[in-house]
């Protein structure tokens, strides 16, 4: 049990770091070079990576495959969180970011009262919720790519973007110490990133450029995110726990190279 906390707590540590670290750089990335690129390094696999990571080492593989079973299916719902704020953050920030919150926890409530935990169901949804998402950003709303901003940094400034997104997924990563696998997976995609990343750059850049950002974001989570999850959940039922991490790395990067060019492509239009 003293081990199992040693870990767990190396787990929580890691995980503030990497949220810190990542969400600050994303945001950083965003405003110097558009919403385009920062909004597809942000939806790129990283919490994910570690929270599965790490429920491998505290429990086991199998219970690492079983936690990836429903990441698929979370992130279709986070496709959705988006949309909601999409649609809200014109009338004010805290109104959009906390509407999505709420729709996000309905629905993921409704998710575990109804059992649904099967691995096929889960893609399906994944897959449908990112055609209508996809649908719905680029053929109903107007969002028009940005190119950067000038943000004058500060040491506190930077420091206080790393302290409070690391703190918002060091929160969330502790759910999960109290919940089996699936519940587990669940809140391991909890939209920290999202919440944290979408905020600073309304602050920092206004309603247009979030929104830029939060479409690109979208995109490039679920594909990747999902794909991870998918490789994820059945490289640790035939490999060991870091070679199925690196195959599902290597599938993701497969993804994200694909998600960046049409990103570029995109861009060019």
């Amino acid at each position: 049990m003293e081990i199992l906390d040693q870990t767990f707590l190396v787990k929580l540590v890691l995980s503030f770091l990497v949220g810190s670290i990542w969400i600050t750089s994303v945001t950083v990335i965003a405003e110097r070079f558009g919403s385009k690129i920062g909004g597809f390094i942000g939806g790129l696999p990283s919490t994910i990576v570690v929270a599965l990571l790490f429920i491998g080492l505290t429990q086991s593989t199998a219970a690492a495959s079983q936690a990836a079973i429903m990441i698929p299916l979370v992130m279709g719902v986070n496709g959705f969180f988006i949309l909601v704020y999409l649609a809200l953050v014109k009338h004010g920030l805290i109104k959009a970011l906390v509407s999505a919150l709420l729709f996000w926890f309905v629905i993921i409530l409704i998710l575990i009262i109804s059992g649904l935990n099967g691995f096929w169901l889960s893609l399906g949804i994944w897959g449908l919720s990112l055609v209508f998402c996809l649908f719905v950003t680029n053929q109903v709303m107007s969002i028009p790519h940005t190119s950067g901003i000038r943000v004058p940094y500060t040491a506190e400034q930077i420091i206080t973007r790393g302290v409070v997104s690391g703190l918002i997924i060091s929160m969330a990563v502790l759910i999960t110490r109290l919940t089996g696998p699936i519940i587990g997976g669940i809140f391991s995609n909890f939209p920290v990133i999202f919440m944290s990343t979408l905020f600073i750059t309304y602050r920092t850049g206004g309603v247009e450029f979030s929104r830029s950002v939060a479409k690109t974001l979208m995109l490039s989570a679920m594909i990747n995110v999902g794909v991870y999850s998918f490789t994820a959940h059945f490289s640790y039922q035939y490999f060991n726990l870091i070679t199925g991490t690196l195959i599902a790395i290597a599938a993701a990067s497969l993804s994200a190279y694909s998600v960046y060019r049409f990103i570029r492509r995109k861009a060019r239009v």
